[in-house]
């Protein structure tokens, strides 16, 4: 899957409209393999990502979880410790 999508669930404060409007262009991108459609294309692109939009905020709306709430900031931390684990530090 595409690493510019993150996990949009049992976030603390909870996620916007706007971050699933962003993962969703992210996943039509990806799909489709176009960055930015054509005219001829722009029509269908855009219906398409509207209904990820609308699914994945159903998706998210309707998931239920016994988890501990998530926030932000400790999502950004273990994302770093992964990529210096990968990558290693930089100065």
């Amino acid at each position: 899957m595409c690493r510019n999508i993150r996990v949009l669930f049992n976030f603390e404060p909870p996620v916007t409209d706007a971050e699933i409007a962003a993962a969703a262009l992210q996943y039509v991108r990806k799909v489709s393999g176009v960055v930015k459609p054509s005219k001829a294309n722009e029509a269908v692109f855009q219906t398409a990502v509207a209904e990820v939009t609308r699914v994945t905020a159903e998706l998210l709306a309707g998931l239920e979880t016994t988890g501990a709430k998530r926030t932000r900031e400790e999502e950004a931390a273990k994302a770093k410790a992964r990529n210096v684990a990968r990558f290693g530090a930089r100065d």
